[in-house]
């Protein structure tokens, strides 16, 4: 997982600062990342964590509109260059700036996370790795195919399924972590639980996937601290019991930042580095198909954030709402989209059951991106 560059001290403050998080500042991209500094931009923010004195300075900018939309919002339109001139005399203006930067920050190679469901009720492969030595295999093939990192799971977090016991999910889950770990593998554990993330870090784990983002077990996010282990945070909107009987939002792209925002600080003082933190949006969890749709069109304001972000959508039940494919097995192709349209919007860590053609579609990606660049 990477990080915009820049002294932790500073990134902390400009992200996960008590004024930045009040400020709630983000780029409005409606579907595409900024590609230049010079394009006027769009920023929302909360004004109510702003005085006066300073909207009226964003506003008397040249070539900008402001917009207060009640008193939770505010929309700012503004030429890039002259965001970045008022940032040394307004810490309103710095806060949006640095939102427009991890905006703009290009996101690194792509990385494929390969799922391994030590479960027998997975929504598209449960019980088919269930047997140790199966998952092992499967995690082994995998690594073969490409992939970057492993993520394995013993408690399946589809709708309607389920909570499993820490024991059971660690009978699970530490053999296949330990072998895999042992062949080289960077391995991600699938958890929200402390007991569980310490076992899977015992046995070489590095990064905790936690759909609950440090809620559902309050020595989670110390635990990670401790290790110096890299964390996954995930929006969800209510738990896996209950999450899809009636998800609804005001503004879901809104909701969900404003989520993702607080775990990051929730984790940030609990001792994580920034620069071990990458966000979810949750797709599929407590979501429709258009709180779905409307996520994957604000990927890059999401990104404004100041964080990495996975992607995980492989073999969703919304894509089969747009193509018709009832098999979760057979949403191949669908899953293929996303990904090269996800990693076109920022996303750099992509979370699949089939390594192999994922590889494959984001290094055409990749190498688009990288003669651009030249």
């Amino acid at each position: 997982m990477h990080f915009p560059a820049g002294s932790a001290a500073r990134l902390a403050d400009d992200y996960l600062g008590e004024f930045a998080c009040a400020l709630e500042a983000r780029l409005v991209c409606h579907g595409r990342r900024p590609r230049s500094n010079a394009e006027r931009v769009e920023l929302t923010f909360a004004p109510a964590a702003v005085p006066a004195s300073e909207l009226a300075l964003l506003a008397s900018a040249p070539a900008s509109e402001l917009a207060l939309l009640g008193a939770q919002r505010a929309r700012l339109w503004i030429p890039a260059a002259e965001l970045r001139a008022l940032a040394s005399r307004s810490p309103t203006a710095r806060g949006l700036a640095s939102a427009l930067d991890a905006a703009l920050w290009a996101p690194g190679a792509p990385a494929v996370m390969g799922i391994v469901n030590v479960t027998p009720d997975s929504f598209s492969d449960g019980g088919q790795q269930l047997d140790p030595a199966r998952a092992i295999a499967h995690g082994r093939e995998l690594l073969a195919q490409g992939a970057d990192w492993l993520d394995v799971g013993g408690e399946s977090t589809r709708p309607g399924a389920q909570a499993v016991a820490a024991e059971v999910e660690c009978e699970r889950v530490v053999p296949v972590v330990a072998a895999l770990a042992a062949a080289g593998a960077g391995v991600s554990i699938d958890t929200t639980k402390a007991r569980v993330a310490r076992a899977a870090l015992e046995q070489g784990a590095q990064v905790v996937n936690d759909v609950s983002a440090g809620r559902f077990d309050p020595e989670l996010l110390a635990l990670v601290a401790e290790r110096g282990a890299g964390l996954i945070l995930m929006h969800m909107q209510g738990t896996p019991q209950d999450m899809q009987r009636a998800p609804h939002y005001a503004d879901v792209v809104d909701e969900v930042a404003r989520h993702l925002r607080a775990r990051a600080r929730a984790a940030w003082l609990a001792g994580i580095s920034p620069a071990r933190i990458a966000l979810d949006p949750g797709f599929g969890f407590g979501k429709d198909l258009e709180h779905n749709l409307a996520l994957m069109r604000a990927l890059p304001e999401l990104r404004s954030l100041g964080f990495p972000l996975c992607l995980g959508v492989s073999r969703k039940s919304f894509l089969g709402r747009l193509s018709g494919e009832r098999e979760p097995a057979r949403r191949g192709s669908e899953t293929l989209a996303m990904l090269v349209l996800g990693a076109e919007l920022g996303a750099e860590l992509h979370r699949v059951h089939e390594v192999a053609p994922a590889r494959a579609a984001l290094s055409v990606v990749q190498a688009l991106v990288d003669r651009g660049a030249g």
